[in-house]
């Protein structure tokens, strides 16, 4: 579930794009990857991106969501 603060920050922040490419990785890595992702009933890209907020917010770094504001508490079960 979304805040009212979520919601409040939602029309003051803009979305913008990353592109990432190309990162040749493992074969094992790879199909573990889907296989996660797969299991989350995300996309690789998300799946990826997920991981990377988490690390960011454990590193003490402070942002609204990752796609949609307050999504990456609700992704944690927070």
């Amino acid at each position: 579930m979304i805040s009212d603060a979520s919601r409040n920050s939602a029309s003051r922040e803009t979305k913008g794009f990353i592109m990432l490419r190309g990162a040749m990785v493992m074969t094992s890595f790879r199909e573990s990857l889907f296989d996660a992702a797969n299991r989350a009933g995300i996309t690789p890209n998300e799946f990826c991106l997920q991981a990377a907020a988490e690390k960011l917010r454990a590193s003490g770094r402070r942002f609204s969501g990752i796609f949609y504001p307050g999504d990456l508490d609700t992704a944690r079960g927070a």
